[in-house]
């Protein structure tokens, strides 16, 4: 056999059209890669613009939101479901945190609330009303406001060269005492249905539906809002996101009802219709605290949210209702 014909040479012209079709493959290849990542980009900058364009309108980041808003839920369905006693240190930390929130928003405009007894009454009352139940409820929070109360006179007393006079002292308290009413005693409802038998599928039934009426009334309202439900409280609630939330709420209602709380159907009418006006008001009532304090948000611990009272405020009075619709109908 010849040198030429060996295994390990080719012809030159062979060589180079093997370089060649080699260096075609690459130049392929980086023109698709090229092509893709121009592509991600147009979608990336089209995304961004959407979520832009409904954050300006909403008012929230609705990525983040759905993020943060699907782990919570997966939280508390797994507590729910599997060992009801877990969802207490959740009910702790979110009443803990709300009142924090509530209570630093008012010391941030002169409203000199107390912090530390603030969140120690509201974390409290959740162990408490448990497994102690109303007599637990109730001990707790009277504890809980005498304690608020009377670490404020200390302060007062104590600091001698803050001292702010009888009259802005006594509106201290008040505010100190309606932060335990609002956020805590509220709150304290969805523990209370919690420790009844079969109440954690209630609680798991209200909280999907409050979340029911909040996505009902933020498409209906992104996509036909226009006119305003109340423009000097909340300039972006319109009766079009209030109608979509009506229809969410009588038709999770009816489903919850039926398949997860063994309920008639007309139940469900019912208490749609009951956690519909509750949810709405607990949002407007907080919206007017925050206009009142001349902030957006409670805090930005939540992006997408804003705070955790920026979360609870549709939940804390439907928790209530709830209850009564609990003992009435069981």
């Amino acid at each position: 056999m010849s040198e030429d014909s060996s295994p390990g040479s080719r012809p030159p012209a062979v060589r180079r059209g093997k370089g060649k079709s080699r260096d075609e493959f690459r130049a392929q290849v980086q023109v698709t890669r090229a092509d893709f990542e121009r592509q991600v980009q147009a979608r990336k900058a089209q995304l961004d613009a959407t979520n832009e364009r409904i954050a300006e309108r909403t008012g929230r980041n609705l990525i983040l939101a759905i993020v943060i808003g699907l782990a919570v839920g997966a939280v508390v369905v797994l507590t729910l479901i599997f060992i009801k006693e877990l969802f207490l240190p959740f009910g702790m930390v979110m009443a803990g945190f709300a009142s924090f929130e509530l209570a630093q928003a008012f010391r941030v405009t002169g409203r000199r609330v107390p912090r530390v007894p603030t969140v120690i009454a509201a974390v409290s009352i959740v162990p408490a009303t448990f497994f102690f139940h109303a007599g637990g409820q109730l001990v707790s929070l009277s504890a809980g406001i005498l304690l608020v109360i009377v670490w404020r006179f200390v302060d007062e007393i104590v600091s001698r060269s803050q001292r702010r006079g009888a009259g802005a002292l006594g509106r201290d308290l008040l505010w100190g005492v309606f932060v335990q009413l609002y956020v805590t005693l509220l709150a304290s409802f969805v523990i209370l249905l919690l420790a009844e038998p079969g109440g954690e599928w209630w609680v798991l039934a209200f909280l999907i539906l409050v979340v029911s009426v909040d996505t009902g009334a933020y498409v209906s309202g992104l996509s036909w809002g226009k006119h305003p439900m109340a423009p000097t409280i909340s300039p972006k609630k319109t009766w079009e996101g209030f109608a979509g939330a009506a229809a969410a709420a009588i038709i999770a209602g009816i489903l919850l009802s039926v398949f997860m709380i063994g309920e008639p159907w007309w139940f469900g009418v019912v208490f749609g219709v009951v956690v519909l006006l509750t949810a709405t008001a607990g949002d407007l009532a907080e919206s007017l605290v925050k206009r009142d304090l001349g902030i957006k948000d409670m805090s930005s611990w939540l992006p997408g949210h804003g705070g955790f009272l920026d979360r609870l405020d549709s939940i804390l009075p439907s928790a209530a209702a709830t209850y009564v619709l609990f003992l009435i109908f069981r």
